[in-house]
């Protein structure tokens, strides 16, 4: 692996061009193929390439929610009543350092990408999942996929369920799904796809103008023409070196995780954007992941962390849990549930540590400070016995005493539970998707959408699951507009 930025090429320098085209989009998963078919929409004659092969790409292993709402007609038939305004209170209060203006086009519009998504030939099931849950179980179409419910965040906005799956059962399949109808939409355009075909370095002009791209196929390579090019090529989870340098947090997953991502997501399309003067931010952004939920019972117990310590509520949203947990002491934490919650988790991947008669017990066990872990249960059994939580504001339905034992404990420290995770930095870009370098201007005719894009998820504590599909899919197609538009004026 390498962290190395491509040398760009002088387009005075190509004797010719493969192909000659409007835009060129490298990368075929949900970001690139959205800008794609916008593009071609538009009337643009459109390319795409791609490293790996038909549905390799990172979006085909997502489990297939889109953030999506403002009032579209899947939460209005579950009977929520949701505004672009009220979505976009929450999305500030999680995603603070994000462009105002990306969140507020993203609201706004968001009821009109919900009909374009259904436009590629499917509907979302009219349907609510009301449990606690990573993914739908079912076919259900709505579920809270945030901490839209909880504290503060409830309070800065009405809480509505946002996260739309397609009809899919289970916990993957719904990207894929989605991404496959969208390809046959490309083929029905006549836009190719070429496959195993990889970006090497960018074409520029004297003005620093990005007007191709590099490629190569096997022991073929050569340059494709362009009047604009559209960067949607992953991000860097599986660039060891990359990780290492902007995101060490990640290298976790080598000890017992698995990074979420397809062999292709080593960073080169952040790189060649910076190569020709692009800008790259909140590189140190990273998702994490290790649900100790479902079952829901598993959410009555607490989290502590190696100092006994209570630190997030446990009813937050499963990315959020384990973004806090990698900022406690020695990355450890806990969870703790006596004989009347105990249960095991559904996915399996935390270990119980033991079983305990007393709490003294449990700290020793443990590692933790003698009488911490008593005092922190104390304090929250007294709460408990109105359901209260003052501390964290956990839903009533969560909160219960924890004085029954024996006590238990899974550890959900990183290394020794099993957690995933993907990076989240990407290319700085308009809310149009082009490209901007570090005075602030765009770059003439580059592009950047997708993972390797910085719009509004960059933060695992503030992410909902579905904003990342939502994204690339809304501003791949606002990039593909724009770089239609560009495209014709440059010709």
């Amino acid at each position: 692996m390498t962290t190395e930025i491509p040398t760009p090429i002088s387009a005075s320098e190509l004797r010719s061009w493969s192909d000659d085209v409007d835009v060129l989009v490298i990368g075929a998963g949900m970001g690139g193929v959205s800008a794609a078919l916008e593009a071609a929409s538009e009337g643009a004659r459109v390319l795409v390439i791609d490293r790996g092969g038909r549905l390799t790409c990172t979006t085909a292993m997502a489990g297939g929610h889109f953030y999506l709402g403002g009032g579209t007609p899947l939460q209005e038939a579950a009977g929520f009543t949701d505004s672009p305004e009220d979505m976009a209170k929450y999305l500030r209060a999680m995603s603070p350092e994000c462009d105002a203006e990306k969140i507020r086009v993203y609201c706004e519009n968001s009821v009109e990408h919900f009909h374009w998504l259904e436009s590629l030939g499917f509907s979302f099931e009219r349907s609510f999942f009301p449990g606690k849950a990573v993914v739908q179980p079912g076919t259900e179409g709505l579920m809270y996929t945030g901490n839209e419910k909880c504290w503060p965040f409830h309070e800065i906005a009405a809480p509505v369920p946002r996260g739309h799956k397609p009809p899919i059962v289970g916990d993957t399949g719904g990207a894929s799904f989605v991404l496959e109808l969208a390809l046959d939409r490309l083929d029905a355009l006549g836009v190719e796809v070429r496959y195993d075909t990889a970006a090497t370095a960018l074409v520029t002009d004297t003005d620093g103008a990005v007007t191709g791209a590099a490629w190569k196929r096997f022991a073929e390579s050569g340059a494709i023409r362009a009047g604009a090019v559209v960067i949607a090529a992953g991000g860097f989870v599986l660039n060891s070196d990359m990780v290492a340098a902007y995101a060490p947090r990640l290298t976790a997953l080598m000890r017992r995780g698995m990074p979420l991502g397809n062999s292709y997501d080593d960073g080169l399309g952040i790189r060649l954007g910076e190569s020709v003067g692009g800008v790259a931010e909140h590189m140190d952004g990273a998702f994490f992941t290790s649900p100790f939920y479902p079952p829901e019972e598993m959410l009555k117990g607490i989290l502590v962390n190696v100092e006994g310590s209570r630190f997030v509520s446990e009813d937050s949203y499963h990315g959020r849990v384990s973004s806090f947990v990698f900022e406690q002491p020695g990355q450890q934490a806990f969870l703790v549930l006596d004989s009347a919650t105990m249960a095991e988790p559904h996915y399996g991947f935390q270990s119980l540590v033991d079983g305990w008669e007393t709490i003294e017990e449990m700290e020793q066990g443990l590692g933790i400070p003698a009488g911490a872990l008593d005092k922190t249960l104390a304090s929250y059994n007294a709460a408990a016995e109105s359901g209260q939580d003052p501390e964290f504001r956990k839903a009533s339905e969560f909160v219960v005493p924890l004085d029954n034992p024996p006590y238990g404990a899974y550890d959900l420290t990183p290394g020794k539970a099993f957690y995933s995770g993907f990076t989240m930095g990407g290319l700085r870009v308009t809310v149009d998707g082009q490209l901007l370098g570090a005075d602030g201007a765009a770059v003439h005719g580059a592009y950047a959408v997708g993972a390797c894009a910085s719009n509004i998820a960059y933060d695992g504590a503030g992410y909902a699951s579905g904003t990342q599909l939502g994204e690339a899919s809304f501003f791949g197609r606002r990039a593909g507009r724009h770089a239609a538009a560009v495209a014709r004026r440059s010709r």
